[in-house]
């Protein structure tokens, strides 16, 4: 059995779900976790920030129900409202640390949203892809000539093509996988604990009740 962890980097409620993935990921460290990046801003959803006046509004609530903190750089980096959200960019990065490092892709998508939410690290810039690698332990170098490649672009696109075949519709979305039976165990928000039910549900159930 594996998880599957679905979330953009550019999402709120994904950056809101850190804390109970990683408590998640503590408690179950017998299951590997499988990250996929989602294409939330792409296309013509790739604008100017201050096209989406809900933002700030999300992020108190997001704030509220899962006590994380959104940091100051984060703020100085949307205030003006030009600052554009690209999940193409975001995803290629992902999986160029992905590659880097496949057993600690819980502990870089993390590293991710803090670079944007708490640092406010564009994750367009090659450069905080790097920076992440480096405090990762990770060769920064290898990371920044991976960004450039080809297959580094076509890993994103997969992730997208995953992400619509596993069906998530909205982000992040937390799977488990066990053969060919799939459990969603949450969309948007849960606790630790939550899941932990769903889980133990999903391991020893024998029919589809639960399969979606």
């Amino acid at each position: 059995m594996k998880l599957l962890y679905v979330f953009d980097a550019y999402c709120g409620w994904s950056y809101g779900f850190a804390p109970t993935l990683a408590e998640v990921a503590r408690r179950h460290p017998e299951l590997p976790v499988e990250v996929v990046s989602g294409g939330l801003f792409t296309g013509p959803r790739a604008v100017p920030i201050r096209e989406f006046g809900y933002v700030q509004g999300a992020n108190a609530k997001i704030s509220e129900m899962t006590g994380v903190v959104f940091g100051p750089g984060y703020e100085r980096l949307i205030a003006d409202g030009s600052f554009v959200m690209d999940s193409a960019d975001a995803a290629l990065g992902m999986a160029v640390l992905r590659q880097a490092a496949p057993e600690r892709a819980v502990e870089l998508a993390l590293a991710v949203q803090a670079a944007f939410y708490e640092d406010g690290l564009s994750l367009s810039d090659p450069g905080t892809f790097s920076r992440i690698a480096a405090a990762a332990g990770l060769d920064a170098v290898a990371v920044g000539a991976a960004l450039t490649a080809p297959a580094a672009r076509r890993a994103a696109e997969a992730d997208f093509r995953r992400a619509a075949a596993l069906g998530a519709q909205a982000y992040p979305t937390l799977l488990a996988q066990d053969g060919d039976r799939t459990a969603v165990l949450a969309v948007g928000h849960a606790e630790p604990d939550t899941i932990d039910t769903l889980l133990e549900q999903f391991a020893s159930a024998r029919t589809g009740s639960m399969v979606v």
